[in-house]
């Protein structure tokens, strides 16, 4: 195989659910194709560097082999290499993340009636 599409490629390497949105990606700008931005019908060769944003993070990955062709995830893995400065940044950002939504500690649930009963308390004691 040596003519594989870029929103192809990016969707038999399961970064998108569909070609559609990996099609929407690439010509939103959000995906790269050796440090520019790409066109759908860029031919992908081995040894390109593509940047794919996936959620909150930034996947940075080496084509190491051409598909057309969506196939299960271990063998989708096969078809690329995450550089290890994406792998490091991916780790770093990701606990950051953690650690912020840590300390933010957002209730999960309304309050039940007993923590209304003293919000409601407290709230009293703050007028008087």
């Amino acid at each position: 195989m040596s003519n594989v599409r870029l929103d192809k490629w990016l969707w038999a390497a399961r970064f998108f659910k569909t070609r559609a949105l990996a099609k929407k990606a690439i010509e939103g700008g959000k995906v790269h194709y050796n440090g520019e931005r790409a066109k759908t019908s860029k031919s992908v060769e081995v040894g390109a560097l593509v940047r794919v944003p996936q959620g909150w993070e930034i996947w940075e990955v080496e084509v190491v082999a051409l598909s057309d062709q969506r196939r299960g995830a271990p063998e989708a893995r096969e078809l690329y290499r995450e550089t290890v400065e994406s792998a490091e940044r991916r780790v770093r950002e990701a606990e950051s993340r953690r650690l912020t939504n840590q300390a933010m500690q957002h209730p999960l649930k309304r309050p039940d009636k007993k923590q209304r009963r003293d919000i409601q308390r407290f709230q009293r004691q703050l007028d008087e």
